[in-house]
């Protein structure tokens, strides 16, 4: 039974009670406008009762709940504020500032009445004596400002309006108004009211609240869920909250990065929910735990959930430097669609079921997916749909990084394939394509891709169209002598946005319009190697923008990895790759070779041959090794029906290893071997 009463503050705070805030209870957040809006209320209130001292201000509600009532031997009264704790724990503040203004200004002990009456239990001296107990975030400020502490009023919210409020009182006192001070605290114990609403001890805390938020508490669906799960835990509250769910709080950076932590997690059975419905379906999946123990088991199953999400928001603390860099680059992406898949990932890997090397080429390949999206002009509609089903159709038996390429390769989803890319690479407008700073990133990735000893610091260097966006008069005149006048506009108009035409630098409003040779100049000197190889070229129009396309497009394919290729031709694949599998299918059973060797064979780096080895089906590619002789750790089969290891095939086949697991050194094949098995029609460069 709920019963409401109106009661001056004074009547609230006076008398053995105690009034505890829950620790679902959101954290004090009132601020300076608050804070201000009543002390303002206050001063209009000290004027109105001059004139008439029965005059009050109604400053909300009070909504508590009575616990310890089967105790009947204990003199303190105890309430859960289920609502009202920011305007009763802004009040007390406000008193404690009145009391030490008081002493420090008039009489000593001139405000002990305050303290003794409205701010503490006098006569208790245990964990009753104060009268409010703040949740466990702001417990130990605000214990220090009621206990005139020297670390009082420190730099926290609680302790900013308790010396809000002293500062106030500093300008508020008149040396010629012995009673202003006196008016004052007046005013707020016998004018400013509240409705004090009682409910009974069995009823439902919970569905108050919810009823209240419906109301214009507006908690979030975090408030909520935080709510809900301390409502299941009478007797451990205070030691989950110290053991799991504070160290959780202080891991993420803020109430909405935890709200999401808890929309992420039940993407895994739900990848269609709602973030507004995040609660609803928590409170259905907690609603069936039953007792305390499977409570506290779940808050500290989100703890650890929550230390994995706090690694995508801020990678520094990762201690795997492969799989730091490929999180600074998702991070650096800013998208947050991918966030359900890779929190399953991290979440296994601290499972042990994922090692670091799955880990870190699923999130290359996750980025390879965004990338190639946006160099064919994909739109990014869909996204928040396709990594939750995803997450979904996981399993826990094959690796993780192989599912990810075969799970993004398959059904519409887009994953753009090398001759898209280049096609894309070559006529796509990619200067108009999706978001600006992805246009930037990619082009600052390409640069780093290229892995100069003296790399190019390009985070302030900005897209720099070759051929300007507006041709000046000797752009137009080279290209009618070159292509006709009648050509000019068609042509500028399809390459002029191209990723061919673009570079970057930190010149581009120097740069304008000149003409190629000036601009050529800059370019070489600036040592980036995506410009260096304009230093071929004399002039610079459609033609130059496609060779100089089909040069970024192999390097874009050599760096991000394109989808599987599910089938036994290669139609789709550019000359490069062509020459690259005639390589390795001339490797003779009982051999082996590197990544590097191939490279080198081919005319291109270790890396790219690893990534395209890893996706595609290639005759011969568990014969290509690391240096050392080891297996790499991302092979994997492509076909899902085979079961033995690359070593056990490679010793079937007659290659021997030592007894360290390395294959044998006297077999391996070097690049120049390699190209001595091949005609030299068969490696001609592409």
């Amino acid at each position: 039974m709920v019963k409401a009463d109106e009661a001056i503050l004074r009547k609230v705070l006076e008398g053995e009670n105690q009034y505890l805030v829950p620790l679902y209870q959101r954290p004090y957040q009132w601020n300076k406008p608050q804070w201000q809006t009543l002390w303002e209320d206050i001063q209009d209130l000290v004027r109105d009762r001059k004139d008439n001292p029965k005059t009050t201000h109604f400053i909300g509600s009070l909504v508590l709940v009575p616990v310890d009532t089967a105790q009947s031997a204990v003199s303190v009264s105890r309430f859960l504020v289920v609502d009202g704790q920011q305007r009763l724990t802004t009040l007390t503040l406000l008193l404690a500032a009145i009391r030490d203004y008081r002493n420090n200004h008039e009489r000593p002990g001139a405000g002990d009445r305050i303290h003794n009456s409205y701010l503490t239990n006098q006569y208790e001296s245990d964990d009753r004596r104060i009268k409010l107990v703040p949740t466990q975030h702001d417990r130990a400020a605000y214990f220090a400002v009621i206990d005139r502490e020297a670390r009082g009023g420190g730099d926290d919210q609680i302790g900013a309006a308790y010396r809000f409020f002293r500062s106030r009182l500093e300008e508020l006192d008149d040396p010629n108004d012995p009673d202003d001070i006196a008016e004052l605290e007046n005013a707020v114990l016998v004018g400013l009211t509240v409705v004090s609403i009682s409910t009974h001890p069995e009823d439902n805390v919970h569905r108050i609240f919810q009823s209240l938020n419906n109301t214009g508490l507006k908690l979030t669906q975090g408030d909520l869920i935080r709510n809900f799960i301390f409502m299941g835990l009478p007797t451990r509250s205070e030691e989950v909250y110290k053991r799991h769910w504070l160290p959780m709080q202080t891991t993420l950076p803020n109430n909405e990065a935890l709200e999401i932590l808890f929309w992420l997690d039940l993407l895994a059975t739900k990848p269609a929910l709602k973030v507004n419905d995040t609660f609803s379906e928590y409170q259905k999946k907690l609603g069936g735990i039953g007792d305390e123990a499977g409570v506290e088991q779940e808050v500290a199953r989100l703890a650890s959930l929550a230390r994995q999400y706090a690694l995508i928001l801020d990678p520094s603390g990762e201690e795997d430097p492969g799989v730091r860099f490929r999180l600074e680059r998702l991070k650096t992406w800013e998208a947050s669609t991918p966030h359900s898949l890779v929190l399953e990932l991290l979440k296994r890997r601290e499972a042990g079921s994922v090692t670091n090397a799955e880990l870190e080429r699923a999130l290359l390949l996750i980025e390879s997916y965004l990338v190639r999206r946006l160099l064919i002009g994909q739109s990014t509609q869909g996204l928040n749909r396709i990594f939750p089903i995803i997450l979904n159709q996981l399993n826990s038996e094959e690796p993780v990084d192989l599912q990810v390429h075969r799970l993004l390769s398959t059904g519409r989803r887009h994953f753009a394939t090398d001759a898209q890319v280049r096609e894309g690479v070559k006529t796509g407008p990619y200067f108009l394509s999706g978001r600006a700073q992805h246009r930037k990133t990619v082009l600052q990735w390409l640069e780093q891709s290229f892995g100069s000893k003296e790399p190019v610091d390009t985070s302030s260097l900005s897209i720099e169209h070759i051929m300007p966006q507006t041709l000046s008069a000797v752009w137009r005149q080279q290209l009618a002598d070159e292509y006709g006048e009648d050509r000019v506009d068609e042509l500028f108009n399809t390459s002029v946005h191209t990723l061919g035409n673009l570079t970057l630098t930190g010149y581009n409003s120097e740069m304008g319009n000149r003409p190629f040779d000036e601009k050529k100049q800059a370019y070489v000197k600036s040592g980036l190697s995506i410009s260096q190889t304009l230093r071929h070229f004399d002039n610079w129009g459609p033609r130059e923008i496609e060779i100089r396309a089909n040069e970024l497009a192999d390097q874009i394919i050599a760096t991000w990895p394109g989808p599987m290729n599910f089938g036994d031709g290669d139609s789709d694949l550019s000359p490069l790759w062509k020459k690259v599998r005639r390589i390795v299918a001339t490797i003779p059973a009982g051999r082996w070779t590197t990544y590097g060797d191939v490279a080198a064979a081919a005319g291109t780096n270790a890396q790219s041959i690893g990534n395209h080895l890893a996706g595609h089906v290639v005759l011969n590619a568990h014969r290509v090794m690391r240096r050392n002789g080891v297996v790499a750790e991302h092979f994997r089969w492509i076909d899902p029906t085979e079961t033995r290891t690359p070593e056990e095939v490679l010793a079937e086949e007659g290659l021997a290893f030592l007894p360290s697991g390395q294959a044998d050194p006297q077999a391996r094949l070097s690049s120049a071997e390699l190209l001595g098995l091949v005609t030299t029609e068969e490696i001609t460069s592409p």
